[in-house]
């Protein structure tokens, strides 16, 4: 009933920039929280960062000053502008986000988008 869909991945030289987009669909009362995880080969899933329906940001502490993650609530749809990037922000990038149907709220994740940085 409800998907998200990223895109916005690629190759990219070191010191370069990506942006990533994730849009919601389906039949969606309302969204909360939305979010940018990512996994590097043999590492667990991380926060990127997550940005709340008011608009608070939050940022892991390898990102910070250099991603920027924003929303257009009209859209359903989250960014993530990832400037200056490192070898080590290799990963698959997924998105997720509290979408509302009716009175219940559960947690949709995307298919993953790969993002690679070359040195």
């Amino acid at each position: 009933q409800v998907q998200l869909v990223e895109s916005g991945g690629g190759l990219v030289q070191a010191g370069g920039s990506l942006r990533l987009s994730c849009a919601a669909s389906g039949i969606i009362f309302g969204i909360g929280d939305m979010g940018w995880f990512r996994q590097a080969p043999g590492k667990q899933r991380e926060l990127v960062a997550v940005i709340t329906r008011g608009g608070n940001t939050n940022y892991a502490d390898s990102v910070k000053g250099r991603f920027t993650i924003s929303r257009d609530s009209a859209k359903n749809t989250v960014y993530l502008q990832m400037n200056s990037l490192k070898p080590d922000d290799t990963a698959v990038y997924y998105c997720n986000a509290d979408v509302s149907i009716f009175t219940n709220t559960r947690t949709y994740w995307g298919q993953g988008t790969q993002v690679t940085v070359s040195s």
